[in-house]
């Protein structure tokens, strides 16, 4: 399907450039700090404003992509990303001091608002572009491995435009968000199954949703909570390196950067290397994420124990391989396991609670960071053995490669049966 390979290398444009608009801000963070006079926590925010808008309006998106198509809401939200960037930069360049904060924080809130609408449908789009599940797998990986990508190649272009210009950054994500709106034009076409897709009212729509969440809400549940505790995790790391690198080892510009992508770097192999073998087995999922999470864990304790550099920067490489293993999994479980006619707003919840763990990483850290080292890391340890709990005990596919989606697919075909009317309204 030469049409659907396309459409994937333009839907994984979006993942990478939504990361890159959001990731290469934290190495420049102490920068806009001394910029703009703001302490660490007031900076972590220009982080946090923007996924906490997105937390809002993912599922508002995931709605709109079930009622009226994947394309349609996509488009104009990489739009109103390019202008909440556009803003971003007006305030730079005009602007000084606080002023200039607050309106690069408004520009952030657009600009979350349109993340909220790009990166999130790109999951549920995946899964109607292709009919096999290891298709399915497999282009859910390569969107993972963009995703991580956009993570590893952020660090080191955000600290080089850095050294150039302070705002530098803020200027590039108009730039990329126009581009990834252009392959989507051309290389994306709408999926058959979507233009026979059934148009429900906002009722049958909530009804829907509510009767999958009764009947599998535990394991739903879990893989949300699994996904928000590996995003916590990891922009919780990135703003704790970026902080430690400049204010104890005096690292700066394109070195920081390539410090900052060594964990992010292998969490991208992992991410590959994850959706290429799990295929459309179920358990071999819940267990490959049962293992990222305890290696996850693992690495976190561990990392407690010293605060040598060399010491600190392996071992929350391998806390980045532990959370590359993971994010396929949870990826092509809740995709794979859910009906397409409500798959944009489950994953929608899902991408929700991803963002949830952007927003609470960076100003939590600021504050354990002055609680001392192990407390930090022994809260990270303690999350993610939280994670690691869920996903051995609450994630719990039935046997065999289908188990989970045959699952999820029963409870909704149950709720079919139960309201035959929902079959004839248009």
């Amino acid at each position: 399907m030469k049409g659907s390979k396309g459409a994937l290398i333009a839907l994984a444009s979006i993942p990478l450039i939504m990361t890159l608009g959001n990731s290469m801000l934290l190495p420049i963070l102490p920068q806009i700090s001394k910029k703009l006079g703001i302490n660490a926590f007031q900076v972590s925010m220009i982080i946090t404003v923007y996924g906490l808008i997105a937390i809002l309006m993912i599922p508002v998106a995931g709605y709109l992509s079930d009622r009226f198509g994947r394309k349609i809401v996509i488009l104009p939200s990489l739009i109103l990303a390019a202008i909440g960037g556009a803003i971003c930069v007006a305030a730079a360049w005009f602007l000084t001091g606080i002023t200039a904060y607050w309106v690069i924080l408004g520009g952030r809130l657009v600009q979350g608002i349109g993340a909220a609408g790009a990166f999130p449908i790109v999951l549920p789009f995946v899964g109607d572009l292709f009919k096999d599940e290891k298709e399915v797998s497999k282009g859910l990986g390569i969107i993972e491995t963009s995703n991580t990508f956009g993570k590893v190649l952020s660090p080191i272009l955000g600290a080089y435009l850095g050294t150039l210009l302070w705002y530098a950054p803020f200027i590039a994500i108009p730039a990329l968000c126009l581009i990834s709106f252009a392959l989507v034009v051309f290389l994306v076409k709408k999926p058959k199954s979507e233009e026979k897709a059934e148009k429900k009212s906002i009722g049958q729509f909530l009804t829907g949703i509510k009767e999958i969440l009764h009947e599998r809400g535990r394991w739903l549940y879990a893989i949300f909570a699994i996904g928000g505790i590996c995003m916590f995790a990891t922009f919780g790391v990135l703003f704790y390196l970026s902080e430690t690198l400049e204010s104890e080892y005096n690292l700066h510009g394109a070195s920081k950067g390539f410090v900052l992508a060594i964990p992010l770097a292998l969490l991208c192999l992992a991410s590959y290397g994850s959706g290429k073998i799990i295929g459309k087995n179920k358990l071999l999922m819940k267990w490959l994420g049962f293992g990222g999470m305890a290696v996850l864990t693992a690495a976190m304790l561990i990392t407690g124990f010293s605060q040598n550099i060399y010491f600190m920067v392996g071992f929350l490489s391998l806390s980045g391989v532990g959370i590359g293993v993971v994010l396929p999994c949870m990826d092509a479980l809740i995709t794979e396991g859910i009906e397409k006619e409500n798959r944009g707003t489950i994953t929608s919840l899902y991408s929700s609670m991803r963002f949830i763990g952007v927003a609470l990483g960076p100003p939590v850290v600021s504050l354990l960071m002055n609680r001392g080292h192990w407390v930090l890391f022994g809260t990270m340890a303690a999350v993610g053995a939280a994670g690691g709990l869920l996903s051995f005990f609450a994630v719990t596919p039935s046997k065999g490669e289908a188990g989970g989606e045959n699952n999820l697919k029963q409870a909704s075909m149950k709720h079919k049966k139960a309201n035959p009317m929902r079959q004839r309204v248009r």
